[in-house]
């Protein structure tokens, strides 16, 4: 899977999924023990394209690399890859990547009647309250973390 820069800030870095290449990984379908090992080479000749299983929506989807530690309690860290998926409706717990006041973040969001609330998952930040004097775009659901060691 090839990504192609789209933009980039202090917060997240986006890309734009190429689809026009598939890259077939060899896939374990019948599972990997976590206790005593078990044979898995009998596995191997199955093949997955993480694209077609990572994306549901491929022209509202882009990939951005978080910058950060406000999402660690959620298992988002520093450097991992957010799929993004900009056609989902934002609803209350889900994560999501908001433009706030000229800057992007990622956070849970909470919609109650006359307040949204951008939630981080790390209790070093305040959950910042939305009011009428902020600019807010709610820019995509957060559909996968792909995990960056």
């Amino acid at each position: 899977m090839k990504l192609t820069p789209s933009s980039r800030n202090s917060t997240l870095e986006f890309y734009r999924p190429n689809y026009n290449t598939a890259l077939d990984l060899p896939f374990v379908d019948g599972g990997i023990s976590a206790g005593f090992p078990s044979p898995a080479d009998d596995f191997l000749d199955i093949n997955i394209d993480l694209n077609k299983h990572l994306i549901k929506n491929p022209s509202t989807t882009f990939y951005g690399r978080v910058r950060g530690n406000s999402m660690i309690d959620a298992g988002i860290h520093d450097g991992d890859l957010l799929v993004i998926d900009k056609s989902l409706e934002p609803q209350s717990d889900k994560i999501a990547v908001c433009f706030i006041d000229g800057e992007f973040t990622v956070k849970r969001i909470q919609i109650e009647k006359d307040t949204v609330w951008l939630i981080a998952e790390n209790k070093d930040y305040q959950p910042i309250k939305v009011t009428k004097e902020n600019e807010l775009l709610i820019w995509g659901i957060v559909t996968n973390v792909i995990k960056y060691f």
